[in-house]
């Protein structure tokens, strides 16, 4: 751990939760890069109208688990303008960071599975992307 990193907590389903930890052991990582990975994905797509109304609908299905992860200090500093970018374009005010990152995360994993080893290979370009069976 890096002293200039942040502890959130994530709120997802058990479905979401096992696949990050697949993703994470393909991928050799823990699952703090994995959603760090995620939410440098997510992020600067969050200007568009749809993909911030698609952000808010994430949050509809219950989120059981909470996942602690440990972020960057300044990738976790563009939580809140983030969260207030969707409050002006959606009108929803998700309360918090760990709202708006796990939102983020769970709008993130929505994707095919496969399709998101290949983008965690991509950032990480000599990494081999593997999903590791269920």
């Amino acid at each position: 751990m890096e002293n200039d990193e942040v502890m959130l907590t994530v709120r997802i389903t058990a479905a979401e939760r096992a696949l990050l930890r697949r993703l994470a052991q393909g991928h050799r990582s823990d699952v703090s890069e994995v959603v760090a990975d995620g939410l440098l994905d997510v992020l600067p797509t969050l200007h568009c109208t749809p993909d911030a109304h698609r952000l808010v609908a994430a949050l509809t299905t219950p989120a059981p688990c909470a996942q602690l992860v440990w972020l960057p200090g300044e990738l976790a500093d563009l939580l809140e303008p983030a969260t207030a970018r969707i409050a002006q374009t959606t009108g929803v005010r998700l309360g918090s960071s760990c709202v708006m990152l796990g939102a983020a995360v769970r709008l993130w994993l929505g994707q095919d599975p496969q399709l998101l080893a290949d983008h965690l290979s991509t950032m990480h370009a000599g990494r081999p992307a593997a999903l590791v069976a269920a």
